[in-house]
């Protein structure tokens, strides 16, 4: 979920990502997200059409629209408003929060915007040639939300759930409950990686900027129509690991099977930090870091 291996800070910057988090509270850290996966989109249509304008870091990874910044802010929003009685559910990361009416769940959107700017630009001079600094930095953010916002601890688990066992997703202890059996994630994603590393490896020789993220901004945008309540499957963890592993290696079917176990542990992941917890900590993000780190240090490695 990275375009640049570090971000050089500005004060510019962290000022319209502060407003890029205020945003995203505002129309809701989801649909947030489903813009950067558009701008993602118009940012590989750019690099396709000779546009010497770098739309997908400057857009869709960048200040205005990067997760780190609009989606986190709408992710942490989302906890504040639950803590404070303003909404019942801090993991709904689907509602726009303008409609509560309460300014200060935004600024507090704006603030950890900003937050995730920083940590991201931190990040990048420390760890940006190893890793998805923008996806580490989305998880850091909602590890802080989460400390600071919710009221069950960072692994809380249920009564419920302790006789269930953690890590078997059940009654409203799931992230989506229609993608959580083995056979329908793995043949999930199957069709993902397939497309996606199949597109990167066809794009690479023509904008190699553009490869590894084309099957992400399809991803992301996808999102919509789960926004619209149909019951899409989230890929976009799936399918930007299976371009970048793709591309890395030149291999399709290495880029299939990174993004098959890349969609493996995103569930593993949503029962770990999310399905017990009482603040969004989003999976395919945890997924995404874990992931890159792993096709990146393989490729020294190999």
């Amino acid at each position: 979920m990275k375009g640049e291996d570090s971000v050089e800070f500005s004060w510019v910057d962290l000022l319209a990502s502060f407003g890029a988090g205020l945003f995203g509270a505002a129309i809701g850290a989801l649909p947030a997200f489903i813009l950067t996966g558009f701008f993602i989109l118009i940012g590989t249509i750019a690099v396709l059409s000779g546009s010497g304008f770098d739309v997908i870091n400057s857009g869709g990874f960048g200040p205005l629209f990067g997760p780190h910044t609009a989606f986190a802010g709408g992710v942490a929003a989302a906890a504040f408003a639950a803590q404070k009685k303003h909404m019942e559910d801090g993991k709904d990361i689907t509602v726009a929060l303008s409609g509560l009416d309460k300014p200060i769940v935004l600024v507090v959107g704006g603030i950890f915007g900003a937050l995730g700017y920083i940590i991201n630009a931190g990040l990048g001079a420390i760890v940006g040639e190893y890793t998805d600094t923008i996806a580490l930095t989305v998880i850091i953010s909602a590890i802080i939300a989460r400390l600071v916002f919710g009221k069950n601890g960072l692994f809380s688990v249920s009564k419920e759930a302790e006789k269930r066992g953690r890590f078997t997703p059940g009654g409203e202890q799931v992230w989506v409950e229609y993608q959580q059996e083995w056979t329908q994630i793995i043949t999930i994603c199957l069709g993902a990686s397939i497309i996606s590393a199949w597109m990167a490896l066809a794009i690479e020789p023509i904008a190699p900027e553009a490869a590894n993220f084309v099957g992400f901004g399809l991803s992301a945008f996808s999102i919509i129509f789960f926004q619209f309540g149909v019951k899409i499957p989230m890929t976009h963890h799936i399918t930007i690991i299976a371009a970048l592993a793709a591309t890395t290696s030149g291999s399709l079917l290495v880029g299939i099977l990174m993004g098959i176990l890349s969609g493996i542990v995103g569930e593993w992941m949503a029962r770990l930090f999310l399905i017990h917890g009482d603040t969004h900590i989003d999976p395919p993000a945890n997924a995404i870091w874990i992931m890159t780190t792993i096709v990146i240090l393989g490729s020294m490695i190999l």
